[in-house]
């Protein structure tokens, strides 16, 4: 026995600092998505659910409407794999939908609300997406009614914004805010809310097969630049559940109170912020339309929010917010960052004022997202991602030889095995040969492990940029950019930023004979790139650096780059 206990501490290093009362090799309950949700409407009816913009939902009347939206749902014709789309910012009929889809037996793909109209229509077709789900208001549904005609999608069902607010918020709605409202033609491709739950709620039984059953396609550009398809099935997302539950110290009260400062269509927000409160009953409140630092400040306060997670670029913003002070977040009893490097000046400078523990996490989108975490109550390490969550094992494997791990301390690339790793990639065979070898996920991330089992990332997927949590490929900048008729050459790199944590800067060589300046570019990318990925900064030169087989290539640029900060710096 103890020769067990010795070889398995020197396989999983992580097992010699495992925060006291969680198990690593724990029994997962493992059941189906809406399984979760119906066990809390049971369990907690009487429950806030959700509070947004002054209007409580609690599990009664939540799990009253899920049930008749599922019905409604399989009376269109949605059952098992139908793919049906949510496009819309985070709201109550986020929630409803995603779990009355999952009830149908039905694929929930998530859709960025910021898209523009190429890669709104590129996804539908690769995910054959039939129903759209969306809310009443242009911002939204002027991005969607194209895809009719255009695309596989057959019909879009909406939910008036007006109905989820409280009254008389609700009544006053569409005459204050008339001029956001869409203009709807009211036809055969069109679905409205009010009559998709014109029904008894009774839902169809359905058998689901937990590890195979598609619940979420989430969308990724990995390491390729090229968005994929993660396929997250029900066992997936409900291990990954059960895992951050396991997390949760057992001395902290089990109800919780969330705040979903991050879009529920990242996976990030799905399960750490919607899923994870599902499962314990808690209170989501909502920000709409987006992240506002003195409105999340405001909520925080007023409804005592006990969890806070964010990426870093949030808990960046409320260090810089110059009336921080005015509010309390004593009742705050721990945050998570995760979806890009936590700096440790953000870290502390938020645990000083906040006077709780920022916890810097590590997932990705075919992980469910979680894989590791520094511990709430135990060791946190700087600059380190944490340790495996429970059932989790994590490898630094040789970069040359995929199939040797690395010693200890030495750097490789990290990879994960474990229930919440994806089925595979949407449609694409090959990609899911290429990253799924071995049992492993192979992330494309640079990191190393020290003797305690504590993950350090090193290195981002090559190129990758980071702009508030969301992946920027600087492929699909560089493509965009072609397409103007002046530019010769482009190159796109990740430059620092102090609310984002990185930005977008794109290096541009433009045709001989020929001219263009930044505001022209620019607005000619308006049309062709989500705001986060438009370039923030843009330099022209007359050359561009090449490697010595001809290839444009960015270390150079990314050295004089620093090379610039730092000389401004000390001046």
């Amino acid at each position: 026995m103890v020769k067990k206990v010795q070889d398995d501490m020197k396989s999983y290093p992580w097992l010699r600092t495992y925060p006291e009362k969680i198990n690593w090799d724990a029994s997962l309950n493992i059941q189906p998505l809406f399984k979760i949700f119906d066990d809390t409407v049971v369990k907690f009816p009487n429950n806030i659910a959700i509070h947004f913009m002054g209007r409580d939902y609690t599990y009664k009347e939540l799990g009253k409407i899920v049930n008749r939206v599922a019905r409604g749902l399989q009376d269109m014709g949605v059952k098992k794999n139908t793919r049906v789309g949510i496009f819309m910012p985070n709201c109550p009929a986020f929630v409803i939908f995603y779990y009355a889809i999952a009830k149908t037996g039905g694929t929930i793909v998530n859709y960025n609300p910021l898209y523009v109209h190429y890669e709104i229509a590129s996804k539908i077709d690769d995910s054959d997406t039939e129903f759209m789900v969306t809310l009443d208001l242009k911002a939204v549904y002027d991005k969607i009614l194209p895809m009719i005609g255009t695309t596989c999608l057959k019909k879009i069902i909406i939910c008036p914004l007006g109905m989820q607010l409280p009254f008389p918020k609700s009544i006053l709605f569409g005459f204050v805010k008339r001029k956001e409202i869409a203009n709807i033609i009211w036809d055969d491709h069109h679905i409205n809310f009010s009559k998709l739950v014109q029904n008894n709620g009774h839902v169809h039984p359905i058998d689901i097969d937990l590890y195979d059953d598609a619940a979420v396609i989430q969308y990724t550009g990995g390491t390729t630049g090229v968005a994929k398809g993660a396929v997250l099935s029900h066992a997936n997302l409900s291990a990954n559940i059960e895992q951050i539950n396991l997390w949760y110290p057992r001395d902290i009260d089990v109800i919780q109170t969330l705040l979903a400062a991050v879009p529920f269509f990242h996976v990030f927000s799905m399960t750490i912020v919607m899923n994870i409160a599902i499962r314990l009953g808690g209170k989501i409140v909502i920000i709409f339309p987006r992240f506002n630092v003195e409105e999340s400040l405001r909520l925080i306060e007023k409804h005592k929010v006990t969890v806070f997670p964010g990426v870093p670029a949030i808990f960046t913003m409320i260090n810089n917010f110059p009336d921080v002070q005015k509010y309390s977040l004593k009742s705050l009893k721990f945050c998570i960052s995760g979806g890009a490097p936590l700096p440790l000046s953000v870290k502390h400078q938020f645990e000083a004022y906040a006077g709780c523990r920022l916890v810097e996490a590590y997932g990705l989108s075919e992980t469910s997202p979680a894989v590791a975490s520094n511990p709430i109550l135990g060791v946190n390490k700087n600059g380190s991602i944490g340790i495996p969550l429970s059932c989790t094992i994590v490898k630094i494997m040789s970069m040359d030889d995929p199939e040797k791990e690395m010693p200890l301390g030495e750097k490789g690339e990290i990879c994960i095995q474990g229930p919440q790793v994806m089925r595979g990639y949407w449609n694409r065979p090959t990609d899911t040969k290429k990253f799924l070898t071995n049992g492993l996920f192979h992330t494309g991330d640079i990191g190393y492990m020290d003797d305690e089992g504590y993950i350090f990332l090193v290195d981002r997927a090559k190129d990758l940029i980071i702009c508030s949590g969301y992946k920027v490929y600087p492929r699909n900048v560089e493509t965009a950019i072609y397409l103007h008729p002046s530019v010769d050459e482009v190159t796109v790199i990740g430059v620092p930023d102090e609310k984002r944590g990185e930005t977008v800067k794109a290096f541009v060589k433009v045709k001989k004979n020929m001219q263009l300046t930044e505001d022209e570019l620019k607005l000619f990318l308006e049309d062709k790139l989500s705001k986060i990925e438009q370039p923030k900064y843009i330099e022209f030169r007359d050359t561009l650096p090449h490697t010595l087989i001809g290839k444009l290539s960015k270390k150079e640029l990314v050295m004089d780059e620093l090379e610039k900060r730092q000389a401004k710096k000390n001046k």
